[in-house]
């Protein structure tokens, strides 16, 4: 059940989803996810907050993989929490694709969807006949989106797209932590995401194109590009100096910016400092060594003024930096984890969360569609499917 819920309502730190009758921008879109793991179901999961009708086309006995990739061994309802955080607010098909009958069924249903996504490694899809050229005969005005690891051709296609090793691949490893740390992995699925969230962008501006012309299109994507692009800071800075930018000796947090970005440990917690001239910052912390340094240092002096701030704020309170800080109105932030974000009036005004409830009269806390429509928020309590819930009634609703 979709809902959209209005900012001027209560706020309960729990919100659960209500009916309603307004409609959402994809309500009537058919959006067929042959997909696994999370690249490919994460972009299905926006498509679905947005209205979509996500139909998840999946492997008898087996499904999605991700069914049975445990995050912490947490398990709900026989599947893994992963799977249901990702793939709530859809519906679930089972077809035997190498069956000429089942495979005669996904055919009929292609000629009636409008988007197609897939994420399987090159090759597959066309080896089952449902390469875009095939389903484009099928259905002229299809959206067919591809996501693959490193692309369709050349020498990499082949290789495993999993997010770590293509966070090796693309040099990201080298943009967080201090200049002697060995190669630091980012500690979420970025690649898959992003590259999730780009796909959605593609679908959406196929579907504009459709509008205007009545034409389908093919979306291409790949992680390793997703993760290139993400790093379009790093990577223009390299091919204008041949050189990898270096990341800090200490306090790094960003490999081009230079002091006192980074974060700092204080007497109790730690402190997030942001772009702030050294003048400033050091009439406003009283830092007298800092009076050496000037702002044309901030690059070539930058590890030696970020050790003096290192050593200086140990002395004193995070709440004490950020009171003096935020006096002169410098960028600051106490450095937060999940259990004293939540306790924030700000984290409880956004309205973050909501609840999925499940079959068996359970239910599970995760976050909402971070997407406001005209200043009002997207809910949904709709679980995700259990495998081939939906398939009886898709086939006799469209064959």
């Amino acid at each position: 059940m979709k809902s959209i819920r209005s900012p001027s309502e209560p706020l309960p730190m729990n919100p659960e989803s209500k009916s309603t009758t307004k409609s959402l921008p994809l309500e009537g879109v058919i959006v067929l996810e042959f997909c696994q793991y999370l690249s490919g179901p994460s972009a299905g999961l926006r498509l679905a907050d947005l209205g979509a009708r996500v139909i998840k086309i999946e492997n008898p006995g087996k499904g999605d993989l991700c069914r049975i990739l445990p995050i912490k061994n947490r398990w709900v309802e026989n599947d893994s929490l992963l799977f249901h955080t990702i793939n709530r607010n859809k519906e679930s098909y089972t077809a035997n694709l190498k069956s000429e009958h089942e495979l005669a069924e996904i055919k009929r249903l292609i000629g009636k969807a409008d988007v197609l996504m897939h994420n399987f490694r090159p090759g597959v899809m066309e080896k089952l006949g449902l390469g875009y050229e095939a389903v484009k005969a099928l259905n002229a005005g299809l959206v067919y989106a591809e996501i693959s690891g490193y692309g369709a051709e050349g020498p990499w296609a082949r290789k495993p797209g999993q997010d770590l090793l293509l966070q090796a691949m693309s040099g990201l490893m080298f943009a967080s932590g201090n200049q002697k740390d060995g190669p630091m992995p980012f500690g979420l699925a970025i690649g898959d995401m992003l590259c999730g969230a780009q796909a959605v962008q593609g679908i959406l501006a196929a579907l504009v194109h459709r509008k205007r012309t009545g034409k389908g299109s093919r979306i291409s994507l790949s992680l390793l590009e997703s993760l290139l692009d993400m790093q379009f800071e790093v990577l223009t800075t390299y091919f204008a100096s041949g050189k990898r930018p270096l990341r800090s000796a200490v306090n790094s947090a960003h490999p081009l910016l230079g002091a006192p970005y980074g974060i700092y440990a204080t007497k109790d917690s730690h402190l997030a400092i942001a772009m702030i001239p050294i003048a400033p910052l050091r009439e406003a912390l009283g830092c007298g060594e800092l009076e050496r340094f000037d702002q044309s240092m901030v690059f070539t002096h930058r590890d030696a003024i970020k050790q003096v701030l290192a050593d200086f704020l140990k002395s004193a309170t995070t709440d004490h930096w950020l009171a003096k800080l935020r006096e002169k109105g410098l960028w600051a932030m106490d450095v937060k984890d999940w259990k004293q974000l939540k306790a924030t009036q700000g984290y409880r005004q956004s309205n973050l969360e909501q609840i999925i409830k499940l079959t068996n009269g359970q239910s599970i806390k995760t976050n909402r569609c971070p997407i406001r429509i005209d200043g009002e928020v997207l809910l949904s309590d709709r679980p995700a499917p259990t495998l081939g819930e939906h398939t009886a009634s898709i086939k006799q609703e469209f064959n």
